[in-house]
Formats: C-alpha cells, structure tokens, sequence
C-alpha cells in the first residue's frame, strides 16, 4: 500500500462507526505459536501494561479490522471440540444450529449446554507496538492483535463519543489516531481491560512520510481469518461434531436430543446462533481460546 494512495482515501469515522453497526446486528488456521501476532504479556498477579498504535487495513481491506467467531468446548466423550464457526463468513454452522434449539427449547439445562458450547467473538487488526516493557524487542514491530469485545467498545468509544467537548477520533488513522494504553488487570482470576484508554490524538511517528511507507510495507493481510478456504466444510463441522458428541457411544437423553438436531441440521440451516449471554471468560475471549487448546493439546 502506498501513503499517498492512503492520504487520499483515508476512512472517516462515520464509514467505521457504520460498518461496525452494521456487522454487529445481525479451513482450520493453525493452533500453532503464530510469532505475527502480538500478544500482551502480563506478570505473575495477572497485570500488564503496554502502548500499541492500530493501523489501517491492508492493500484491498474494506476495514481496518476483520471479525470472526469459534466454539471451544469438550464434549461427553471426552474429546474436544475447537473449531472456527462458519457464521464468520455468512454460512451456517452446525453447532449454532443445536445451540440455537437448546436455547429456544424453554429447558434452562439446555440453556446451560448452549452456553457452554457458545460462540466466541475475536477481532483482528493489524498494530504497531509503540511500548511493550515486558517484551522491548517487539518495540517498533508490525504485528496482527486479536482481541475482544471490550476492546472494540473502547475503540467505537472514542468514535462515537458521548459527552460534550469531546470530538471523534478514528483510532486506525495515521495522522490524527491516536495511541491505546492496553492496561490489564485480574480481577476475580480474569483478565480485565476497563481501565486501557486512548491517548490524545497524535500524528504517528511525526508524520514521517519514509517512517510511515515502512510501515505500511509490513502490514498483514487480516482477511485470512475470514477467507473461506480457511474454514471447514459444513459436513466436515458437522461429523467432528457428532464425534465430540459421541455418535458411537451410549448416550444419555440429553446426548440424544442433541444428536438428533445435529443430524436433522440440514433442514434447519436457516436458523442462526442465539446471542448469548456472556460470562466471565468473555474479558478475554482470545486467552480463553487458547486456554481450550492447551488443555486438549494435554488431553
């Protein structure tokens, strides 16, 4: 991407602020360490501190963020069950199909399941990392960072401001974004963002014409997390699905109920995944993630 191409049709804030309105209504990626992206790093109480700067999307981007949602969980049998949802890319997704029956089924134990074996939802952007005392070297790195719901409310935030005197802001733009404290805490054994804020806007890097192109020369292409060829097949959801679930096994009603949706899903894939309620592990959701897949990698 080049500055000056950027320069001329820079984002205003009232495309973002729709676009995200817009997309918050209504193949498997590798579970691998990715050293692309940034993960803030916390101390023994569960604290942490660090100063990173959002840019804008790369070359062919519609937005500075792409967003996408995955289920971790472990079944009856055992096994576990961590996979990208196909709702990500407007398609639908055999387990949101049984979370959506549990839900609306009036049984608040089906509820419990649905719950539990929830979508969670991430957000991508690519960064740059101003401060990051716990790790110098990746100061002044390019890097993708996935985060949370409430870091993207501290982002619309500072968008659409709320109170008198204060003037939007387009975090994502280089000459007049601004940098955001990632503040972290633990609170009640979780992680927990409230306290991180913007700064007041600033040009980046001084407006450095040569310092900026560098930048956007490293930026990473975000839309992999959304690209369908990195998702599984409906049926191929579907039978890992039915494995975690215990096809084979003896299964208790409970079990039968559920497995009889996942079987009928064909006929129903109209029906979309319930907006459920969060809990605790919603703070994070991407250090849950992960969390899921160190204990299936151990089981």
């Amino acid at each position: 991407m080049q500055l000056s191409s950027l320069k001329n049709k820079r984002f205003n804030i009232d495309k973002l602020v729709q676009a995200a309105q817009e997309v918050n209504g209504g193949g498997e990626q590798s579970r691998g360490a990715d050293d692309r992206i940034w993960k803030p790093t916390v101390d023994k109480a569960g604290n942490g501190y660090a100063v990173i700067r959002f840019l804008p999307g790369p070359e062919g981007s519609e937005l500075p963020w792409v967003r996408y949602w995955d289920h971790g969980f472990k079944g009856p049998t055992g096994k576990w069950y961590i996979e990208k949802s196909l709702t990500s890319i407007g398609q639908s997704d055999p387990l949101g199909e049984v979370n959506s029956r549990l839900w609306n089924s009036g049984n608040d134990a089906d509820k419990e399941v649905a719950r539990q074996q929830k979508r969670r939802l991430h957000y991508v952007s690519n960064i740059y990392v101003v401060s990051d005392p716990s790790n110098p070297s990746n100061e002044g790195k390019v890097f993708m960072f996935q985060f949370g719901k409430k870091i993207f409310d501290k982002i619309m935030d500072v968008m659409q401001p709320q109170f008198p005197g204060e003037e939007p802001v387009n975090p994502f733009d280089l000459w007049e974004g601004a940098d955001f404290q990632l503040k972290i805490r633990n609170v009640e054994g979780y992680r927990n963002y409230d306290r991180s804020e913007f700064k007041s806007p600033s040009t980046f890097l001084g407006g450095d014409e040569t310092e900026l192109q560098e930048v956007l020369d490293q930026l990473h292409d975000i839309n992999e997390f959304i690209d369908p060829k990195n998702y599984k097949t409906y049926d191929q959801l579907k039978t890992k699905l039915m494995e975690v679930l215990g096809e084979s096994a003896p299964r208790t009603v409970k079990q039968e109920v559920a497995m009889d949706k996942v079987q009928s899903a064909p006929a129903i894939r109209s029906i979309a995944e319930p907006e459920i309620s969060s809990s605790a592990f919603d703070e994070d959701e991407d250090d849950t993630m992960a969390y899921f897949q160190k204990l299936a990698q151990a089981d």
